[in-house]
């Protein structure tokens, strides 16, 4: 009898030491048989990308076997990821026929306004290289004056915001031009909201003084302000009038300068002139 107390597991005979152990096969990326995750799903976002790219192509809608072959896609491929797509927002379907969707309509609004922007932000760059002096872009909405953009150097730097922009409107040339082009009643509301008081020895006093100087105010002819809102610096702005936008275009100087505002936006004001056409669109952003 055997001595199960003592007796060990059966185990196949040992391989001798000098044996080389067993070659092992690295895995085939061609094959297919096992794809890497992080290839795979790169794989699944161009395909996506190609079909969101076909549909956008297509204003009235397309079926799914019409873009699997235009992307050159397997038709359960396509359909698979056109249903993602139509889950995740990016497409929607109707009467089978596909279009693009709130998602992908978003994006492309973002785009869009991201490439306005940068073409005002391009634009005042070069007429700050050109004038040499720092630029202002700001316009009127919702009842407050917003500062949209502003391009200067260290040479030249813009006006430090000591006292906020939007509630001393009528301290400096942008508020001041941005107000003339309102409607009585307009600016009447915006100056119940932020009434007029001296922050320097030159700012206009009231509400009454200054909307009379804003009725004497000639449409389309420069605004300019001299040490109201910063003591030192003097600003000229450029009524802009889009539609329904209220816009400006501005630069400042220091006061000891103060001889070469004019001049300076006179020369902003043709160089808008004459891109105004081109700038509509992205100045009303």
């Amino acid at each position: 009898m055997v001595d199960t107390a003592s007796a060990e597991p059966f185990a196949p005979p040992a391989r001798p030491r000098s044996a080389a152990p067993p070659l092992q096969r690295p895995p085939n990326t061609n094959t297919g048989e096992h794809p890497h995750p992080a290839a795979t799903l790169i794989g699944s976002v161009q395909r996506a990308m190609r079909l969101l790219e076909s549909v956008a192509e297509h204003e009235y809608g397309a079926p799914a076997k019409q873009l699997a072959r235009e992307t050159e896609l397997a038709l359960p491929t396509a359909y698979h990821l056109l249903r993602t797509l139509v889950h995740e927002g990016y497409l929607r379907r109707d009467k089978g026929l596909f279009f693009l969707g709130e998602a992908a309509e978003r994006l492309g609004r973002s785009g869009a306004a991201q490439k306005r922007r940068s073409t005002v932000v391009d634009t005042l760059a070069r007429w700050r290289d050109s004038i040499g002096v720092p630029v202002y872009y700001a316009r009127y909405r919702d009842g407050e004056i917003e500062i949209m953009c502003v391009s200067d150097t260290p040479g030249n730097p813009a006006v430090e915001e000591w006292a906020d922009f939007g509630e001393t409107g009528h301290a400096h040339a942008i508020g001041q031009c941005l107000l003339s082009q309102l409607d009585e009643e307009a600016r009447r509301d915006h100056l119940d909201r932020y009434p007029a008081q001296s922050i320097t020895p030159y700012t206009v006093r009231d509400n009454h003084s200054l909307l009379r100087r804003l009725e004497r105010m000639r449409r389309m002819e420069p605004v300019v302000e001299r040490q109201e809102y910063a003591l030192g610096t003097v600003c000229a702005a450029i009524p802009i009038t889009v539609g329904t936008t209220a816009a400006t275009m501005a630069i400042s100087l220091p006061a000891h300068h103060a001889d070469r505002l004019l001049p300076a936006a006179r020369q902003l004001q043709s160089e808008v002139g004459r891109l105004l056409g081109s700038l509509a669109i992205s100045i009303s952003i």
